[in-house]
């Protein structure tokens, strides 16, 4: 029995230091969730769940009012945390270390113990949604990590070709990754 998961990438947010939790959408930001919402409406989507961060919720919120479902939030959902690093630096930090799975800044997590986290969740819902469809409102480097967990090849490249928002559907049978998709097309 298959298991579907709709990784969505939170829409476009301004960067306000200091407010990882509660920053909001862009006005682009805004307007793509409502194309998100078009692409998943009929996906017959079962459960949505998100990060507890503000912008990841509010990606999915839409399409959660469209069919009339609750979000569950899950803390172990939230993005990586860097600790204190400025935003010109963090890109340099993701693609120098991405693959020093245990490299963390001080006062920060790693890959592995944010990838930790958040498959012990996504397995965690496979086993309780089996069969089901499931939205999961994510960020960008922790939905990588997560896919990478079952599939190696998702790594830094993935990661750098992502959008904001993006959507990729995966499909599982028990906790075997089968098939990704990409349902997310900048050209709406």
């Amino acid at each position: 029995m298959n298991t579907i998961i709709y990784m969505v990438r939170h829409a476009e947010a301004p960067y306000n230091e200091g407010t990882e939790r509660t920053r909001g959408l862009t006005t682009k930001g805004k307007g793509d969730v409502e194309k998100v919402t078009e692409i998943l409406k009929e996906e017959g989507i079962d459960v949505i769940v998100s990060s507890p961060y503000n912008r990841a919720i509010l990606s999915i919120e839409g399409l959660a009012q469209n069919l009339g479902l609750d979000i569950e939030t899950f803390e172990d959902l939230r993005e990586r945390d860097f600790a204190k690093v400025n935003i010109e630096n963090l890109m340099s930090v993701i693609s120098e270390k991405f693959y020093d799975f245990d490299y963390s800044l001080p006062g920060g997590e790693s890959n592995s113990e944010c990838q930790d986290r958040s498959i012990s969740v996504i397995k965690n819902i496979l086993k309780e949604h089996s069969g089901k469809k499931i939205a999961i409102g994510t960020h960008g480097l922790v939905m990588t990590l997560m896919m990478n967990y079952f599939d190696s090849s998702y790594g830094l490249d993935f990661l750098n070709q992502l959008k904001k928002p993006d959507i990729y559907r995966l499909s599982f049978e028990n906790l075997e990754l089968k098939e990704v998709i990409r349902l997310w097309n900048g050209d709406f």
